[in-house]
């Protein structure tokens, strides 16, 4: 998604600063490479050669691009705590790699946290995290301009989450840069305050309380924020309406679980001092770093020496067990590709939730009301997240033409570019 964000600011249909970035995914995608040099952002070129699909937004605020970033999240991605986070990202002068200020659990257990004094060429970053039920239908109350009420999801036990996502097709929408508002067109009745839609008094009564009734208080929300910004970017991954977790799929339950005690993370107490969260933080930068050792010894030889050896370290038992399980299921078990599935079992699971027609349905009818009354976007990006598994491919097309129709009857004539990582259209 990040090249076209560029290629829009170089064409100066974007400003190349104070973006907003409403982000609608399973994934907050807002991690960051751990060890590559905060200056990399200024080249291009090795910027997106060194990014992943956690870790591709927050460069472009160290840039100076992105100056508030909005996380659209479902019921079942709770990997950030709800509200608004105020913080820095700078480079880190011990280490000169980007870090941040943020203490939010998400990026205490990448080891990314730092104190203000530590940092230099600070940026700071609003990112509002807001969730989006799934909104039952009204039919001919619907086209009359009512807001249904958001419906309920019931998660299962595997309903969890983390912090990973991908995306392997870009669709750019309307590149005209400008914050023009969105017209009425029958779900909401609108109405024009400081230069942004928002909904009008007698839109639709909620008899609910606001907590229960999001909706409307999201539009109010989302519109005070984007005030701030020059220029947004709406950014829909498909994994939004239907998320898959695809290591519980590599790894059987026991397997999964190992990963789990290996990779657990130690949170802080609730009132940490900055003493004890530097204290958290070095003590996962540890962890983290004995078991990418561990498994890349593993790769070179996996016999019982090289086993027990790892064995012996602190918390690294479980490592014998899941060896020997995935050895037996396996003649040569792809040892990076455990470290990175065991990096997704930190304090919370990846998202696991396949969603039913009823629901993607119902996500659907939410964002079309949210979108309805929010200012026009600059750019629309759409990733499928369908090659590595996030988005259910047998879910990916049909969600995709849903996701086409709303931009069409809410923006009307688009034009869409479609980039595709393989022939197979995924």
């Amino acid at each position: 998604v990040l090249p076209f964000i560029y290629r829009a600011i170089g064409s100066k249909h974007l400003p190349a600063s104070n973006i907003s970035f409403v982000h609608l995914d399973s994934h907050p995608d807002l991690l960051i490479p751990v060890n590559m040099p905060a200056d990399t952002v200024f080249d291009k070129e090795a910027l997106f050669s060194e990014l992943s699909i956690e870790n591709w937004i927050m460069p472009a605020v160290y840039a100076g691009h992105i100056s508030q970033v909005i996380w659209l999240h479902p019921p079942w991605a709770q990997q950030i705590s709800e509200g608004k986070h105020d913080f820095l990202i700078g480079k880190d002068i011990s280490t000169t790699t980007i870090r941040v200020t943020g203490t939010d659990h998400y990026f205490l257990s990448d080891g990314l946290y730092v104190p203000a004094d530590q940092l230099e060429n600070e940026k700071p970053l609003s990112l509002h995290v807001i969730l989006i039920n799934p909104t039952e239908a009204l039919n001919s109350q619907e086209e009359n301009g009512k807001i249904a009420s958001p419906k309920r999801v019931k998660l299962s036990t595997d309903d969890t989450a983390s912090t990973a996502s991908a995306s392997s097709s870009v669709v750019p929408g309307d590149l005209d840069h400008s914050s023009s508002s969105v017209k009425n067109k029958g779900i909401q009745n609108t109405s024009m305050q400081n230069g942004t839609e928002t909904l009008s008094e007698g839109s639709a009564s909620c008899p609910l309380r606001n907590s229960e009734c999001p909706i409307r208080e999201v539009v109010k929300d989302i519109g005070q924020a984007l005030q701030k910004g020059d220029a947004y970017v709406l950014d829909i991954d498909l994994d939004f309406f239907s998320v898959k977790n695809p290591f519980k799929e590599m790894y059987t339950q026991t397997e999964y679980e190992l990963l789990q005690e290996l990779y657990s993370f130690k949170k802080p107490h609730t009132n940490a001092t900055e003493e004890g969260l530097l204290d958290c933080v070095e003590n996962r930068i540890h962890q983290l770093e004995d078991l990418e050792a561990a498994f890349a010894d593993l790769c070179d030889s996996d016999d019982e020496e090289a086993l027990q050896k790892w064995a012996s370290y602190p918390r690294m038992k479980p490592l014998v067990q899941l060896v020997h399980s995935l050895k037996t299921r396996m003649e040569s078990p792809d040892y990076e590709m455990v470290h990175q599935a065991g990096l997704t079992c930190d304090y919370i699971e990846l998202p696991h939730h396949v969603s039913t027609e009823e629901e993607i349905e119902g996500l659907i009818r939410s964002v079309k009301v949210l979108l309805k009354n929010m200012p026009k976007p600059t750019l629309v990006t759409v990733a499928r997240s369908s090659l590595d598994d996030y988005c259910p491919s047998e879910q990916v097309d049909v969600i995709q033409e849903k996701v086409l129709d709303l931009l069409h009857s809410v923006y009307g004539t688009l034009d869409v570019r479609l980039d595709y990582s393989s022939s197979s259209s995924s």
